[in-house]
C-alpha cells in the first residue's frame, strides 16, 4: 500500500461525503448482521427451516464484504492511498 508523500487536505464537502458513506456502511452492515441474527433466532423456534436459514445467513457475508470494500475504495481514493497488491483486502491482508 502506498500512502501519500505529502499532507492530505480534505474539503468540508469531502469530509461530509466520507462521513455519509461511513454512516451508510455502518447502517448496511448492522442490517445484514440483524438478518443473520433473526435467521438464527427463527431456526431455534423452527428447526425444520434450517436449510433456508443457513442460506439466508450465508447470503449476508458477501454483502458485508461489498459494503466494506465500497467504503474502503472511496476512502483510499479520497486520501490518495494506492494498493500495490490489488488482491489484498480485509479478507486477504498483505503477507497472508
Amino acid at each position: 500500500m502506498a500512502l501519500p508523500q505529502h499532507p492530505v487536505t480534505l474539503t468540508p464537502q469531502q469530509v461530509a461525503d466520507l462521513n455519509k458513506r461511513l454512516t451508510l456502511m455502518r447502517h448496511d452492515i448492522k442490517g445484514f448482521l440483524g438478518v443473520q441474527q433473526l435467521a438464527a433466532e427463527l431456526f431455534k423456534f423452527k428447526p425444520e427451516s434450517g436449510e433456508e436459514m443457513v442460506t439466508t445467513v450465508l447470503q449476508q457475508l458477501p454483502k458485508i464484504i461489498s459494503a466494506c470494500d465500497s467504503f474502503t475504495a472511496e476512502f483510499e481514493r479520497t486520501l490518495g492511498i494506492t494498493r500495490g497488491n490489488p488482491g489484498a483486502n480485509a479478507t486477504n491482508p498483505p503477507g497472508l
